[in-house]
């Protein structure tokens, strides 16, 4: 926070002496407040993503209620303004098909009406980036309420996490290894309660790193959303809004290029997902910094251990990371990595909100000589198949496949890999392809890219086999899985060239992706290929027409931050 006191915007609305102030007052009132209630106050809007099919945010509508009782205590006024609900799972073909969409909601939203400040409550995983790129091209001061981490599954006495375990039983399904009835058990033993997934998912990865950005209350992130903390966390944060509104700064401004370095940080030592790769640039482009790359984002991370142990690549849930310490814990662990100097929503430095912070398990939060695994949480592969590069999650991939040459096997889109893939003579070498899941391909990128492995290698023994698409995966899966790769192949990329029997050649500590092919061939290739046809209406047709490509950020043309000031709408 600043110390020089802002001008409220809501003072346009409500304090003119025109026919227009008149109009604003007079239907405020129509709505049973008095003048009193918002007249000279910071007017404080909830953005909630609340909705009946979205199972992370179904105690969210309570949560608004906490956070106007926050705003209220500050002397605040508080509105709830709905906007479009991401719920992963039930949203087709993609919920990713539809961040920007929500990106662009939170910004007009924010825009067009009386809003000093907001408070934006989300979780579920393209929520919370597609709420900060909003309230960050909205330009106004804005706190992030994470939706938190759901009951831990349990099941015949295991931990069982939602997507990370899924996978797993639906592999022994496929095997014959478990019954109908367990198969129908694990539907009520994994998810439980509302919130998010309870593993280190792309929910979880991205609330704790708007955590570690400042961007949430120190130790939000980690809160499970049926803890009677989560409440009491969510009207603190209204306070905060209602004082960010007369002393805080827009997040345009206060985001710098250290607050983005530190989230890759946290990236790395949480062992998060792949995603995150994608929505840190397109965060950090609405934020002006519109050259930061994926290749500076793993540098910012470079060295930095994985300390995580949960779920997929450790053995743990949210609720134990959150008793032993949080992100506070964590950031402390990696304190030599981090610039201490950001500053949060709450005016406090990232060394101040870590002060005193202890590890109360190094179990789950390992200590930095002795990591949950020597590979790292993020790479990138770039070469002839990925001239824009791809990116691989080491530490949930299997080491022996770090450095691997076989034979493609091409499938044209998921329908055609169901189709074929355990039907095709495929050994546990061959390196499994899939294209059209790009953003424009789909459109929207869904999480295609962790293809199952064959059944008859499954039967067989074989967990994990090289798996290459445009499209991302899971944050909640594991495996040998190169994603996004660029440029995609609905645009041309190479990707759109491979033809079966290829052979490909990845090397993730060289940071190589090649495809080892002849560049005569690849040019006659090239000569007969086509691209897909396109949406012809509605919103998939404008999605392709502006979105960029996963090295950028998947963001549209239109929404990137180009120096110049914000408009405020005006008042006639």
């Amino acid at each position: 926070m600043t110390g020089k006191q802002r001008t409220l915007r809501s003072a346009r609305w409500f304090e003119q002496d025109s026919i227009r102030g008149f109009a604003h007052r007079q239907r405020s009132l129509q709505m049973g407040y008095r003048r009193e209630d918002f007249m000279g106050k910071p007017v404080v809007g909830i953005i909630n993503t609340h909705s009946d099919l979205a199972t992370c945010h179904q105690h969210l509508r309570q949560r608004a209620e906490d956070v106007k009782r926050g705003v209220l205590r500050a002397g605040g006024f508080p509105v709830e303004l709905p906007t479009f609900s991401l719920g992963e799972v039930l949203v087709k073909p993609t919920t990713m098909l539809y961040r920007n969409l929500l990106a662009i909601e939170t910004e007009e939203l924010l825009r067009a009406h009386p809003i000093d400040a907001a408070v934006l409550l989300g979780g579920c995983d393209k929520t919370t980036p597609g709420l900060i790129m909003g309230a960050t091209s909205a330009d106004i001061p804005a706190v992030f309420i994470p939706a938190g981490p759901m009951m831990s599954g349990s099941f015949k006495g295991r931990a069982v996490g939602a997507g990370t375990h899924t996978k797993k039983y639906w592999d022994e399904r496929r095997k014959g290894e478990i019954t109908e009835n367990d198969w129908l058990d694990l539907e009520t033993a994994m998810t439980r309660s509302p919130g998010t997934c309870q593993t280190m998912g792309t929910a979880s990865t991205m609330t704790c790193i708007v955590e570690a950005m400042g961007l949430a209350l120190p130790g939000a992130a980690s809160i499970p959303a049926v803890d009677s903390a989560h409440p009491r966390m969510a009207a603190q944060a209204g306070e905060v809004a209602t004082r960010l509104a007369l002393h805080g700064l827009p997040l345009s401004e206060l985001l710098t290029e250290a607050h983005f370095n530190n989230a890759a940080v946290a990236l790395m030592a949480l062992g998060g997902s792949t995603n995150a790769a994608i929505h840190l640039i397109a965060m950090a482009r609405r934020a002006g910094l519109t050259k930061y790359k994926l290749t500076d984002l793993v540098a910012a991370g470079k060295g930095v251990p994985v300390l995580a142990d949960l779920f997929p690549h450790g053995s743990h849930m949210m609720q134990d990371f959150h008793d032993a310490g949080g992100m506070r814990a964590l950031l402390s662990r990696v304190r030599e990595w981090l610039d201490l100097d950001t500053i949060g929503v709450d005016g406090n430095s990232l060394r101040s909100a870590i002060e005193g912070a202890q590890v109360w398990n190094d179990e789950v939060i390992r200590p930095v000589d002795n990591p949950v695994t020597e590979r790292p949480a993020l790479a990138v592969v770039k070469g002839s198949l990925a001239p824009g590069g791809a990116v691989i999650k080491p530490s949930s991939a299997s080491a022996e496949l770090m450095k691997h040459e076989g034979r493609a096997v091409v499938f044209d889109g998921p329908a055609d890999m169901a189709a074929r893939i355990d039907h095709e003579n495929i050994s546990k070498d061959d390196v499994l392809v899939l294209r059209g899941g790009g953003p424009v391909g789909a459109p929207g990128m869904p999480e295609w890219g962790n293809l199952p492995i064959p059944k008859p290698l499954l039967e067989k023994g074989v967990k994990d086999i090289v798996r290459i698409s445009d499209s991302r995966m899971s944050g909640t899966h594991y495996g040998t899985c190169i994603l996004h790769v660029s440029p995609e192949s609905a645009v041309g990329g190479p990707l759109a060239l491979i033809e079966t029997g290829d052979r490909i050649a990845l090397d993730v500590e060289s940071g190589r992706l090649d495809l080892l092919v002849d560049d005569n061939e690849l040019s006659a290739r090239r000569e007969k290929w086509q691209p897909p046809e396109a949406p012809s209406r509605g919103w998939s047709a404008l999605y392709v027409a502006h979105v960029g490509q996963a090295e950028d950020g998947c963001d549209f043309d239109f929404l990137l931050a180009d120096g110049r000031p914000v408009q405020e709408p005006e008042i006639f």
